[in-house]
């Protein structure tokens, strides 16, 4: 469909009056009040609500960079709709502080199963406001995507449709434990900043008992998986209304699994999903953004025939290496790539590891080697895992001999042996040019970064059976299978999707490391004690097939 008939099928902007209510009081069932601010357009039709909640308080300004589509106004909020842009379209914009954070009083429990059925109360009520159709749909990033999974558990009748844009699914598996390992960085900095930011800044003024829980500790106490985790996380095969997933090349550490797992879980026909590449927040404030978000939204609470759902179902962006800005975006049937040659790439060891940050210990060929080989390394650096160079060992492919597209998700199946009870394995995949420098994409946090990563703690190789694929594993950690000091095991590791085209004489390399290693940023696990004076190895060759699963993708005839 081409841009002008598109135009011509969405909400046209009109010179409303801007109508802002705030800290409307919602009712809770439980007899609770919990606070909203409402932005709508001053008309005669009732108009339908795009709604989020969060922790985030509603009433903080946020100031976007310069480089922005969406430009600054006072209405501005982190990572949500801006009323400026939706309202003259036609839709009303509601934010809503969680319970126990912002404006709202009472018991903080983030990301929980209380939390959803605030939110389920807050969109029925909302629905029954006069100037309301009766239909609510729901947006956001981060915090504000990963709500609305749980929400969606719920199938509130009054919620018409939701969009999840870069939003974690399953707690456990997405964000606190990757592969079992506890991903301590980027949640015990989020944990104190939005306790600081409620305890240290304004909300303390009017409301002093907000964002008390005691979520860390639960968190690291529940460190198998369990019905706390799964209360907290989406329920696919419960969920029944249209589902739009965009998820992020990019967000790998955090948020991209859960929106390609509601691709693969989701039981619902009416569902779309794109991947997009670049920071956090630039592609859902861009203008192309901006107009699949209105493009669903008119669709499924205005009921505009834009042709949106007359589209190919999956919408990717395809990264090409090293692009400052966004790449294009190619149109699928289904994810992963129904024409996907799914290829093994066995790891062939040359060497032992030297530590030398360009240093490579063996190639990743099409045949298996004959000949079982090993390498080891150490587990750790000593003290906390600061300040340690290249760890591990890295495994490069020949150069391509022809620009060569990897999109969907990998799996490394790998043996492994440690001089203790556990290990810890940390992959990193990464594009390196004909000159050896590497070439990086933009990360989530606007950073360099690398192609994509996986973890898997040992002890938690076990699978679900049931729920694994061939291409992604599916970790039961229900229980630890602990190691014998020597004995070698085989685990596979699930890594998060990417999207790549190594061009001509470019060289894949995957790095395996007991640490975190280049890329990581804020996502950083804790270095448990198993790992002191420890060391790992890893074996492949004749019975031990060591292997990158890579989703090759052929060139359109």
């Amino acid at each position: 469909m081409s841009d002008k008939k598109t135009a011509k099928k969405l909400s046209q902007p009109k010179k409303y009056k801007l109508i802002v209510e705030k800290d409307v009081a919602i009712p809770m069932r439980d007899g609770a009040i919990i606070y909203a601010d409402v932005f709508r357009p001053d008309c005669k039709d009732k108009v339908p609500a795009i709604m989020n909640l969060s922790v985030y308080h509603k009433d903080k300004l946020w100031v976007p960079p310069e480089d922005l589509e969406e430009k600054p106004n006072p209405h501005m909020n982190w990572e949500s709709g801006n009323p400026e842009w939706w309202c003259p379209r036609g839709y009303a914009i509601v934010r809503v502080d969680a319970r126990g954070s912002g404006k709202s009083p009472g018991r903080s429990e983030p990301s929980s199963y209380a939390e959803s059925l605030d939110y389920y109360d807050a969109v029925e009520w909302m629905a029954r406001r006069g100037w309301c159709s009766g239909k609510i749909g729901t947006l956001g990033i981060s915090y504000l995507a990963a709500s609305q999974w749980r929400l969606a558990n719920l199938n509130p009748p009054s919620l018409k449709a939701i969009l999840p844009w870069e939003g974690r699914a399953d707690q456990y598996r997405d964000q606190a434990y990757h592969g079992g390992i506890f991903a301590i960085g980027f949640i015990g900095n989020w944990y104190l900043n939005w306790t600081a930011q409620h305890l240290l800044g304004k909300p303390r003024s009017y409301n002093p008992d907000s964002f008390n829980n005691n979520m860390m500790w639960e968190y690291m106490s529940h460190n198998l998986d369990s019905e706390y985790w799964r209360q907290a996380s989406a329920k696919w095969d419960q969920i029944k209304m249209p589902v739009y997933t965009a998820g992020n090349w990019t967000s790998f550490s955090l948020h991209l699994r859960g929106n390609t797992e509601a691709w693969l879980g989701l039981k619902t026909k009416t569902k779309k999903m794109r991947i997009h590449s670049g920071t956090h927040f630039h592609a859902f404030y861009s203008e192309e953004g901006r107009a699949d978000q209105l493009r669903w939204f008119d669709h499924w609470l205005k009921g505009n025939d834009t042709g949106f759902m007359d589209e190919p179902p999956v919408k990717l962006e395809i990264r090409t290496g090293g692009k400052n800005g966004r790449y294009d975006f190619r149109f699928e049937k289904d994810w992963p790539i129904p024409r996907t040659q799914w290829t093994k790439w066995y790891l062939d060891i040359e060497r032992e590891p030297d530590g030398k940050a360009e240093s490579v210990e063996g190639q990743l060929l099409p045949k298996a080697p004959k000949k079982e080989a090993k390498l080891t390394y150490a587990a750790s650096a000593g003290g906390h895992g600061a300040g340690h160079g290249r760890m591990g060992a890295s495994f490069t492919t020949p150069p391509m001999k022809e620009a060569t597209e990897i999109t969907g998700p990998l799996l490394l199946n790998v043996w492994v042996s440690s001089t203790t009870e556990d290990a810890d394995i940390m992959v990193t995949l990464r594009n390196f040019g004909p000159d050896g420098k590497e070439v990086f994409e933009v990360g989530s946090q606007g950073q360099p970064t690398v192609l994509t990563k996986g973890w898997l703690r040992a002890s938690h190789r076990k699978l679900d059976a049931k729920k694994s694929l061939p291409y992604r594993p599916y970790h039961a950690h229900d229980e630890r299978w602990w190691l014998k000091p020597g004995e070698p095991v085989e685990c596979q590791v699930e890594i998060w999707g990417t999207s790549i085209v190594l061009q001509k004489g470019h060289k894949l390399r995957v790095d395996i490391s007991a640490v975190d290693g280049a890329g990581t940023a804020i996502y950083t696990h804790y270095n448990a004690d198993y790992k002191a004076r420890a060391k790992n190895s890893i074996h492949s060759g004749g019975k031990k097939e060591s292997y990158l699963l890579v989703p090759i993708i052929p060139g359109k005839k």
